[in-house]
């Protein structure tokens, strides 16, 4: 990567003056990420569900058991089941019973799936990991670390919220 797209601490600070620094501003950033795979899921012809369902299985090498699904989400298990309806019926993956199994199921790519996912998923794959990479390795860690602190926190917060305690005084 050139020096032109590594940002030094001082750039990234003076960058980063006057930034709206709210909670409100953080969930309206989220929401712009959401947009975008939901434009893009739209594009494809997928739910968002069905899209990170594929996204999922593409990931894992094409082939996923449906309880590592059911969790990395937090989709209804509903919802993941209508979305891989879905998937199936278009010829996109089988579900079948794991080996050993009669009850634990895999959701894995077709022929057909397959040519999908590298035409569609990856692309969008290979875009995240680019746009990744326009951060510098430090920039790249602080925001995971920084998001995962986040999240942490808002969870002990939300957790915490009783009915009567988050009624604004």
């Amino acid at each position: 990567m050139g020096d032109s797209q590594h940002v030094s601490k001082q750039s990234l600070a003076a960058s980063l003056s006057g930034v709206e620094t709210t909670p409100l501003a953080l969930d309206l950033l989220y929401n712009e990420v959401d947009k975008l795979y939901h434009a893009y899921a739209r594009g494809c012809g997928l739910s968002d569900c069905a899209y990170w369902m594929l996204y999922d299985i593409e990931r894992a090498g094409g082939e996923l058991p449906l309880a590592r699904l059911t969790e990395s989400w937090s989709y209804s298990k509903q919802t993941i089941n209508s979305a891989l309806k879905v998937l199936q019926e278009r010829g996109l993956i089988a579900l079948t019973f794991m080996e050993g199994s009669r009850k634990s199921k895999l959701a894995a790519f077709t022929e057909e799936g397959r040519a999908f996912s590298a035409e569609r998923i990856v692309p969008a794959i290979r875009a995240e990991e680019r746009a990744f990479s326009s951060l510098t390795e430090q920039e790249r860690s602080l925001l995971v670390q920084l998001v995962r602190r986040y999240i942490d926190a808002l969870e002990q917060q939300i957790l915490a919220c009783t009915p009567e305690a988050c009624v604004p005084t």
